[in-house]
């Protein structure tokens, strides 16, 4: 058989072999062969691992040894696997150790800035007690002009007015007073303050800080605070990780840290200075006789004794009002109190002569000086207003008008014609126009007592007699709080100042004041009676005799019955 190509291709093309093709008979001889070796090939190929399926025609079976060997391919894998597991490895390790080094950056920084921030803390703080304070550059002593009596001037060197606690105070702030926490009670306006102001003066503040209370504790927080220039972690980056922070809690919680970070200052202090630290706190009865008010200051008067005891910091409070020495006695073991009273009249009078003559170029008379200290007697801040006024006098007439409409608006009396619904005010104000009587009533019965030296002693009676006289408890407290009345050291009831003391005799001398107020008071008995009266009303009775038994006050509740009559013959 011969194969034939077209024309155009016999001079270029090379001759080929003949193709040789096999007959039909020989193609089906081979499919025999074929299909005899089937299963002898067919489990051949299983044991090589190929697929027990059909061969194609024209597959050639690869053999042992030869490249594309089933076996050798089975064998190249897993070494390429077990190769391939070496960089995953790497990988993991230096990722691993990557984290466990930023980490690590991570902790040392943050660890360090915290160790930064505790040492930036004490270190501001004792930056706070270091010379000159705050308050002394607010308070602004000294000048061309003395704004009290009791400051001096430039070119004086000694004090117009030399108080007698002066010395003692001093003594407290400069640190040779020691082992004991002080409370300075007395009236409003009586120089307490102004003590403590110049005893910081005389030592330029080193060693000491002061602040004023206040009645919210968070507010006493901020002062405290900024006394101390202590920031309470507010400004602590640690909050900027989502991280709770030590500021959220409660004010008390944060004055307890505050004086932890004051006491290790305290310690340094005295291996260094060895006098202890002065912390003042001024107008401690701003603080609310509530139970928070009372919990914080039953933490100063801890830290205050413990502070005591060891030298470390000695605590000054400042209070006008009774019921903080009150409520520091039942945990007082080194409490010293110092009552500051009114100047006496040589000290008073004295300043107002030397004031008068340097500053207005006149000199009074003994008369005109003798009716200002009956006016208004020896409180300093009165004394103040009247020397440095043109007209003594008539300033002494203005704060005596100035307290009285000061009681009247919050204690005057309605009478009997007042209303019912304001009997819980007239109960108050009928308390304290019943003690201002009592006062005046025991001053004409014992006579006006003037002592040469000290001056006009006020009338005053014991706290526990004024509270029977009153036939209340509770309303003194308050009298104290608004100024009207005052209580000292001793718990004896007094006015409040001389000219608070006139305002009681004007108004109990007033013509028709004793009716006014027993008709005050027979009306507030008359609507609590009213109040405790029960009304029965019977309808549609018999002509007969009843009898009513029974106390609703004890729970026996009323029995009515019907009581026989009895004959006419009977007596």
């Amino acid at each position: 058989m011969s194969v034939r190509f077209p024309p155009s291709l016999k001079k270029s093309a090379r001759p080929l072999m003949p193709c040789y093709v096999p007959s039909f008979q020989a193609q089906v001889a081979l499919l025999r062969v074929h299909a005899h070796s089937y299963p002898a090939r067919q489990q051949k190929r299983h044991a090589n691992g190929y697929g027990a399926g059909p061969q194609s025609p024209g597959q050639v079976a690869p053999q042992p040894g030869q490249a594309g060997d089933p076996g050798e391919d089975s064998a190249d894998s897993k070494k390429n696997q077990a190769v391939e597991w070496g960089p995953t490895l790497l990988k993991m390790f230096e990722s691993a150790a990557t984290t466990v080094v930023s980490l690590t950056v991570l902790g040392l920084a943050g660890y360090g800035y915290h160790r930064y921030y505790k040492y930036l803390v004490l270190q501001k703080m004792e930056n706070a007690f270091k010379p000159g304070d705050p308050v002394l550059e607010l308070a602004a002593l000294g000048g061309e002009k003395p704004k009290s009596i009791v400051d001096n001037d430039e070119n004086d060197d000694a004090h117009w007015v030399r108080l007698k606690e002066q010395q003692k105070i001093d003594a407290i702030v400069n640190g040779s007073d020691r082992g004991h926490y002080h409370l300075l009670i007395g009236e409003k306006g009586t120089g307490k303050s102004s003590m403590l102001l110049d005893a910081m003066q005389k030592v330029d503040g080193e060693g000491i800080s002061m602040f004023e209370a206040h009645a919210d504790p968070e507010i006493f927080r901020i002062r405290l605070g900024k006394a101390l220039d202590y920031e309470f972690h507010e400004d602590y980056i640690g909050s900027l990780f989502s991280i709770r922070g030590p500021r959220d809690t409660t004010a008390l919680l944060d004055i307890e840290r505050a004086f932890n970070k004051l006491e290790k200052i305290a310690l340094l202090r005295r291996k260094k200075v060895g006098k202890p630290l002065v912390l003042i706190i001024n107008s401690t009865h701003l603080l609310r006789d509530d139970e928070d008010g009372r919990d914080l200051l039953e933490l100063i008067q801890q830290r205050a004794e413990q502070w005591a005891a060891s030298n470390l910091v000695t605590i000054v409070m400042n209070s006008d009002d009774y019921w903080v020495y009150e409520r520091l006695k039942q945990y007082a073991t080194r409490m010293e109190v110092l009552p500051v009273l009114d100047l006496p009249r040589g000290q008073a009078i004295s300043a107002l002569v030397r004031y008068r003559s340097r500053y207005h170029k006149e000199e009074p008379t003994p008369e005109i000086l003798d009716q200002v200290y009956e006016k208004i007697g020896g409180r300093l801040s009165f004394l103040n207003q009247v020397a440095r006024s043109k007209d003594m006098l008539r300033t002494c007439d203005k704060i005596c008008r100035a307290e009285k409409t000061w009681f009247l608006n919050n204690c005057w009396i309605l009478g009997e014609e007042m209303d019912d619904d304001v009997m819980n005010q007239q109960k108050y104000a009928s308390a304290a126009m019943v003690l201002a009587k009592a006062l005046v009533d025991q001053e004409k019965a014992q006579g006006s007592k003037y002592d040469p030296e000290t001056g006009r002693i006020l009338p005053q009676i014991p706290l526990h007699r004024a509270r029977q006289v009153m036939t209340r408890a509770d309303f003194i407290k308050d009298y104290d709080h608004i100024n009207i009345f005052t209580i000292d050291a001793q718990a004896m009831v007094r006015a409040d100042s001389v000219p608070m003391l006139n305002a009681f005799r004007e108004i109990c001398s007033e013509k028709g004041f004793e009716e006014h107020l027993q008709g005050t008071l027979d009306r507030i008995s008359a609507i609590e009676s009213l109040g405790r009266t029960r009304e029965i009303v019977a309808k549609d009775l018999i002509e007969n005799i009843y009898q009513i038994q029974g106390r609703p006050d004890k729970g026996e509740g009323l029995r009515v019955s019907i009581k026989a009559k009895e004959d006419d013959g009977k007596d």
